[in-house]
């Protein structure tokens, strides 16, 4: 099977199976991209994932563009982008032609809830994957426990912060942390 098929059909199967968005996606875009099919090494991946992150547009589309960008060029990445959108829009518009037949069959809405359960599971999986793979230098467990200590903060009392704040925060704590380091080993 030709690479640009290959790009196609593995997206496509993302877009049609995987619930829950990008970050539910994250520890099944490693398992295939990095473990199965060797596209992109891991630190790739945990780079392009942060890109992704902190780039406008979904995690989804933004990682399957890169690997597919990657691996052949911009044609690649438009085919990886086109079978990672192209099912979501399917069902989407499908759905949207029957919506209220939908979701009044009640095994569609206890199927849907019980998606959302899964989503929760794959999120955290996600989440403890990448926690493990990360160098534990006191600088990086010092910017985990204070993100997780801000994620508590803003939950608890439900602060309403634009996603823009979190991101210039986390590249103003990134470049903080990288001077330190420097400034660091200039002295050693």
């Amino acid at each position: 099977m030709g690479l640009f098929l290959n790009i196609f059909l593995t997206m496509t199967k993302f877009g049609f199976f995987a619930f829950g968005g990008g970050y539910a996606m994250i520890a099944l875009f490693e398992n295939e991209f990095v473990s199965s099919k060797k596209w992109i090494t891991h630190s790739e991946f945990m780079d392009v994932v942060a890109i992704a992150e902190s780039t406008p547009g979904p995690i989804a589309i933004n990682v399957s563009t890169y690997v597919g960008y990657k691996l052949k060029g911009f044609w690649g990445s438009l085919v990886a982008t086109t079978g990672m959108c192209g099912p979501s829009f399917l069902l989407m518009y499908l759905v949207s032609l029957y919506y209220d037949q939908f979701m009044a069959n009640r095994f569609i809405y206890a199927a849907f809830k019980g998606i959302q359960v899964c989503v929760i599971f794959l999120i955290a999986s996600a989440g403890i994957k990448i926690l493990k793979k990360i160098k534990k230098t006191p600088a990086n467990l010092s910017v985990l426990i204070i993100t997780g200590i801000g994620m508590i903060a803003v939950s608890l009392f439900s602060l309403e912060i634009s996603s823009v704040v979190f991101i210039l925060f986390g590249a103003a704590v990134g470049i903080a942390v990288y001077l330190i380091d420097s400034k660091k080993k200039g002295r050693a």
